[in-house]
């Protein structure tokens, strides 16, 4: 799936500054990047040799166990999966085994996932892997199953006894198949066929009352189709139940402070339009609301249960397993700190910014006075910034593809820098006063985030971010592009196309959605091509090759050489730079 920033109130309560460890902290999401010459295979080798490690999994928190999972690579960590209980491996699967065609759409079941999970479960033995399954909810099973295997009762190719019917041929097509439990199985696709039948095997026998639910459920989902007539633009049975799962899985997500896409979408798109010249802030947004109370109905978890899943085994209730399980999972927690891939800093945190620490000096000034002033509030406003940073990783792309966590915490950072920057000066009456660390903001009191919320900030800058950045170099790209004459004719009916494509999106307020068809720009001038693909994007960012042309740099720059943009003074060079873009591309 894609990742998600999850939010932890006791932490966010617990901080004492806003500042994040330098740019060499791992991101929670990313592979894991070798500290000390260690690498991947030798992490996983240090935790398989951990004392009393089978005490610590079970006792692991599911995100810790699928963060670990993903630094190492599943196929490795069969013998780390084969101590996991079957309620850590169903909320590691809601991470794990739903994908996204691309940034910002509803997430899918992963089918071919799902099989590797089996392949990985039976490495330590069909008894073992079917066990864990049966404790699984049967519904993921069947749709998981369900993409794999087609199911019917052998019954039906049977003819009955007052009947002169022939018996139906069995076999349906050239997929391997076989008889199991009174049902017939065919393959759908052959991956993973004999991992499928072994467990389902073994289901049968020492799981029957799982085992034949889950054949129901299959068989129930191997229909082939209906007749044409009025009903058919409805969902069959398949995709229904896959769409009842993927809602059930966003609605267990939800209480744990993950945003749905769509949800991510509807807010991010009314954030581009929140109008300034309204005589008071924009109110409470319904899907804000709604994220917060979500997360108010679910117990917020200790700082001693972050990195464990519940209460120990029943086995080990005497109060020296205890002290061994609770020494085990130390010894697991700190390791894997050790390694990186447990990163204690809170997702929201401020960057530490190390090349330009002046980017942020707004919002880090306004969060460390709201601290001083009330730490209460302080940690609301983190609680924000992370909302904040989980809707851009759910429902936007950076440059066509996902946002890692560090880029969306460090984007949400930079567009609320922004929104204070150009917080309207009729909805603060208040006269500005020096902040604490010596940051001066000429508009806005020092109190401002003790009164006001970062949702507010963020659709200022969101705002400002579309319409001064997005939709201006998109206008203004239009209006060079009427112009620009070329004599070579493939390239000035591409240009003129690209014209075309743009002001369509531009109308519907997407100028991102012609990015594809900017790949003439390309052919005239590469560092313009590149600092335009950042600026027209549904999260514009300020490319490297945009101020080495403004300012005669070197024109040999990254691709992901980039900024997000946080000041008015980074959108004033892009003005500078739309209005030298006709000499660029005419020269």
């Amino acid at each position: 799936m894609a990742k998600r920033v999850r939010r932890d109130r006791q932490q966010a309560n617990a901080l004492p500054d806003i500042s994040i460890a330098s740019k060499d902290t791992v991101p929670a999401n990313d592979t894991l990047t070798a500290r000390g010459g260690r690498d991947e295979r030798g992490l996983l080798a240090r935790i398989l040799d951990t004392p009393q490690l089978a005490l610590a999994v079970p006792r692991l928190a599911p995100e810790l166990l699928h963060r670990v999972i993903q630094t190492c690579g599943l196929e490795d960590c069969s013998d780390l999966v084969a101590l996991a209980t079957p309620t850590q491996l169903q909320r590691v699967f809601d991470l794990d085994l739903w994908r996204q065609n691309r940034p910002g759409i509803d997430e899918q079941l992963d089918a071919a996932r799902f099989a590797t999970w089996l392949e990985v479960l039976m490495q330590s033995g069909a008894t073992t892997a079917a066990e864990k399954v049966a404790g699984m909810d049967a519904d993921l099973v069947i749709a998981a199953l369900a993409q794999h295997v087609r199911v019917i009762d052998v019954a039906t190719f049977e003819p009955t006894e007052s009947s002169d019917d022939e018996p139906l041929e069995r076999r349906r097509s050239g997929e391997p198949g076989c008889e199991l439990g009174g049902y017939l199985l065919e393959a759908r696709q052959s991956d993973a066929w004999d991992t499928i039948v072994d467990l389902l095997a073994t289901l049968d026998s020492n799981h029957p009352e799982y085992f034949h639910r889950v054949m129901r459920g299959c068989r129930h989902l191997s229909n082939d189709g209906f007749e044409l007539d009025g009903l058919h633009d409805l969902l069959d049975d398949r995709a229904q139940d896959l769409f009842d799962l993927a809602l059930d899985r966003e609605h267990r997500r939800e209480e744990r402070g993950f945003v749905t896409p769509a949800q991510a979408r509807a807010f991010l798109h009314d954030a581009r339009r929140v109008p300034l010249k309204q005589p008071t802030p924009p109110t409470s947004n319904p899907i804000v609301r709604a994220y917060f109370r979500a997360i108010a109905a679910t117990a917020a978890p200790g700082p001693a249960s972050a990195a464990v899943n519940g209460p120990p085994p029943e086995a080990s209730g005497s109060p020296d397993s205890t002290e061994a399980t609770q020494a085990a999972v130390g010894a697991v927690v700190e390791l894997l700190r050790d390694a990186g891939v447990l990163n204690d800093q809170p997702r929201a945190r401020l960057p530490a910014a190390q090349d330009e620490p002046q980017l942020l000096a707004r919002i880090q000034a306004h969060m460390q006075s709201a601290n001083d002033i009330d730490p209460i509030a302080h940690a609301t406003r983190m609680e924000e910034l992370v909302f904040l940073a989980n809707t851009l990783a759910a429902g936007c792309s950076l440059r066509e593809r996902p946002f890692t966590e560090r880029e969306a915490s460090d984007a949400a950072l930079a567009v609320c820098n922004l929104g204070l920057e150009n917080w309207p000066d009729h909805w603060s009456t208040e006269s500005a006063q020096p902040l604490s660390v010596g940051v001066r903001d000429a508009r806005l009191p020092e109190h401002f985030l003790v009164d006001h919320d970062l949702i507010s900030v963020f659709q200022i800058g969101w705002t400002i971010l579309h319409r001064d950045v997005c939709m201006y170099a998109a206008d203004r790209l239009i209006d060079v592009l009427g112009e620009l004459r070329c004599g070579d004719r493939e390239i000035h009916l591409a240009l003129k196309d690209l014209r075309v494509d743009l002001l369509k999106h531009w109308q519907t307020g997407e100028p991102w959605a012609a990015r594809n068809a900017l790949d003439v720009i390309a052919i005239l001038d590469t560092p313009a091509w590149a600092a335009l693909l950042g600026l027209l994007d549904e999260c514009p960012v300020l490319h490297a090759a945009l101020n080495a042309s403004v300012n005669a740099g070197p024109r040999s720059v990254g691709a992901d050489d980039f900024t997000f943009i946080s000041e008015n003074r980074q959108i004033a060079t892009i003005r500078r730079f739309m209005r030298s873009l006709p000499d660029q591309l005419m020269g």
